[in-house]
């Protein structure tokens, strides 16, 4: 009984009460962050919510397979089919050599420029470097942070646009897809990185069952794809908790982080069985009603004394990095030719967006000892605000609509 009081406290503090002010203020923000926000506050003014045993035990676990849910469903929003539009608000065409090439420029300009001043600049600051990461490691753990673009968020956002600015916004959530499998490829590269040889010695026969079910999700996706297109319904919902749950599994046993199975599980699923999936309505229900508490819990865990007066100063410099460096590097190569500059601009006002995943992608460094308390503090902060300016940032600089 005690566990579900503590349930709905959980869910009427990081779920209900951010609900209500959502609503409240017209949606004019993204609802992730203000579960976030709050937890954050609780830990910084030390708010004695554990009184009332917050976090709970099972709003931990709801929170976590919810997130599980919408890295699975980001997977599948790879295969995501692109509005029509009118042929007057259609953007130059383009590529996908182009728009590789574009996203790769997006990703890895504030990618090479958050690394190198995270290892020139704030890991010598005191409390920034993790004690048991090599330097190298957590100096690209917070670039990797800074890069990232928040492919959830960007699908509301996109929603939301007037018909004449939606042909910008498919055209960053393109963008983003490729981030989102950059961000979840860099998270297993640098999980891996840090074991050093520990990561390939010591497997036993659950290593390799792991491999050998990854290898198998991947060949039935691609053989259904082919062969078995349109299968009965009940088989697709049948297939879809059998693949993130076998992606997760697989991916812990292998050393690496659940969320990253459950993203590459999602991705390799067959797309003529996705177009079948209410992937949108899942991932809104998730994202609304059930993550709000591993976000809540999430700001809940960081250190609330790591977040000084300098901490806040170097959140503000990441944020001002972050920003300038994907907008320079959006406007210097987009991903399309011949946009006006007012288009490159409003394009890397939206791909600048943190939100869902960067606060993730922290939160499994962070577990992993990669990085520090004060850079863990930081980077939620940095994703509250890029989140937060998304919205006026566009309307700013994006091309004027009548």
């Amino acid at each position: 009984m005690e566990n579900i009081l503590a349930l709905i406290a959980d869910f009427s503090v990081f779920v209900l009460f951010p609900w209500l002010v959502w609503r409240l203020i017209g949606r004019s923000i993204p609802i992730v962050i203000l579960p976030i926000l709050l937890g954050i506050l609780f830990a910084v003014w030390h708010v004695p919510v554990h009184d009332v045993r917050i976090p709970s035990a099972y709003g931990d676990e709801i929170g976590w397979v919810a997130v599980l849910v919408l890295a699975f469903t980001a997977g599948l929003e790879m295969w995501q089919q692109q509005d029509d539009v009118k042929a007057e608000h259609a953007l130059p065409p383009t590529t996908w050599g182009r728009l590789l090439a574009g996203a790769a420029v997006a990703l890895g300009g504030p990618l090479l420029v958050g690394s190198y001043l995270a290892w020139t600049f704030f890991l010598p600051l005191e409390g920034w470097h993790p004690p048991h990461a090599a330097p190298w490691v957590a100096a690209a753990s917070i670039g990797l942070c800074i890069s990232v673009s928040a492919l959830p968020v960007l699908i509301g956002v996109v929603r939301e646009l007037e018909p004449a600015q939606r042909p910008l916004g498919q055209l960053a959530l393109q963008l983003a897809v490729v981030d989102d499998a950059a961000l979840w490829i860099g998270l297993a590269f640098l999980q891996f990185a840090e074991r050093g040889s520990e990561a390939l010695h010591g497997w036993t026969e659950l290593e390799f069952l792991a491999v050998a079910l990854l290898g198998g999700l991947a060949a039935g996706g691609l053989w259904a794809a082919k062969h078995f297109r349109h299968p009965p319904t009940w088989v697709i919902w049948v297939t879809v908790p059998i693949y993130m749950a076998v992606g997760s599994w697989a991916s812990h046993q292998l050393g690496l982080h659940e969320l990253i199975g459950a993203y590459f599980a999602g991705a390799i699923m067959p797309p003529s069985w996705v177009r079948r999936l209410p992937v949108e309505q899942v991932g809104t229900f998730a994202l609304i009603w059930l993550a709000p508490m591993f976000f809540g819990h999430s700001g809940l865990r960081i250190n609330g004394d790591a977040l000084t007066w300098p901490s806040v100063v170097a959140s503000l410099a990441l944020v001002a990095v972050s920003i300038i460096a994907k907008m320079v590097s959006v406007y210097i190569f987009p991903p399309a030719p011949k946009l006006a500059p007012r288009q490159r601009l409003g394009l890397g006002a939206l791909l600048q967006c943190k939100g869902v995943m960067e606060i993730v992608a922290a939160t499994i460094l962070h577990e992993q000892s990669m990085i520090s308390e004060f850079a863990f503090a930081s980077l939620m902060v940095l994703a509250v605000i890029s989140t937060v300016l998304t919205g006026p940032m566009f309307r700013l600089l994006a091309p004027r609509t009548a």
